[in-house]
């Protein structure tokens, strides 16, 4: 197969520019590995790929995230060629507002009180989340976070409207507010193919942390939890948004059940990178030929 890997522009990629480059190399050298024909190029570079010999391509892999890459996307789509992730995804995935409007509908576990506002700190008034006790989290929701400003904690309900303020003072008045959730943080990290790919980690194991947003829920219990059922709703998510490398946090809480809090197109895997390369393999060797 011929195939492109596209990566993802340094703004997506806040603190994790070359772990994001890295699980693409990685990719890149098993695919080429397997006798698969691969170039790599940067998202900025869509409007004129790389071609050996002007072939049409048989798939692309994607972490790209610019408006005109998924034009660029949907365009090679109508085209024939295969594209992971699917570019209506990313896009549901970078817009935090309309994938927690999905997740409540499709019922995915998720922080109670949790609200989408598209107009500004009136609405939020208005829904009666402020009643609620702190802390909360305010969430930029008209993009994928591309700074420590773009996600931030607040201890009660006059922190949050400071916050929200300061949001719309940037001229961001799509949010997404929820309640803070007690318990401990998991990540996790799949890949959704025949043989599907997964696997969880406690950030405050290891350490490793992209803004630090951890120390909010303190050091892992490690309380007792269903990761199959964990595993099960991150899949169901991954389908409904049609985005099949994914990653995500959750919060455990002390009895068990959990709550899905963020969820994202092609994380870096830094943890399990070696593995997530085998399974995206695995994904695209199971993939069929051009539609067209």
């Amino acid at each position: 197969m011929r195939i492109l890997l596209l990566t993802r522009a340094p703004q997506f990629s806040p603190n994790s520019v070359e772990k994001d480059h890295a699980i693409m190399m990685a990719v890149a050298d098993r695919l080429r590995a397997g006798g698969h024909c691969v170039e790599v190029c940067g998202e900025a570079d869509t409007n004129a790929p790389v071609r050996q010999d002007g072939a049409a391509l048989d798939a692309i892999l994607s972490m790209g995230r610019l408006p005109q890459t998924q034009s660029w996307l949907r365009l090679s789509q109508q085209n024939g060629t295969r594209v992971v992730n699917s570019p209506d995804g990313v896009e549901l995935c970078c817009h935090r507002s309309a994938l927690t409007r999905l997740m409540q509908q499709h019922h995915i576990p998720m922080p109670p009180s949790s609200l989408s506002c598209l107009d500004g700190l009136h609405r939020w008034i208005d829904s009666g989340v402020g009643d609620e006790a702190g802390p909360f989290w305010l969430k930029r929701g008209d993009s994928s976070a591309q700074g420590h400003d773009d996600v931030v904690f607040c201890q009660d309900s006059d922190a949050l409207q400071t916050a929200i303020a300061r949001f719309e003072s940037r001229g961001v008045c799509d949010y997404v507010v929820s309640q803070h959730i007690e318990g401990d943080l998991v990540k996790f990290y799949g890949v959704c193919s025949v043989s599907p790919f997964f696997r969880f980690f406690y950030p405050t194991d290891d350490g490793k942390t992209k803004f630090g947003d951890e120390q909010h829920n303190g050091t892992a219990h490690h309380y007792a939890f269903d990761a199959t059922e964990l595993q099960r709703q991150a899949e169901r998510l991954a389908g409904i948004t049609g985005v099949c490398i994914y990653g995500g946090d959750a919060i455990v809480r002390a009895d068990g059940s959990f709550c899905i809090i963020d969820f994202n197109d092609w994380p870096s895997f830094s943890r399990c990178r070696e593995e997530a390369a085998e399974a995206v393999c695995r994904l695209v060797d199971g993939m069929p030929g051009r539609t067209k």
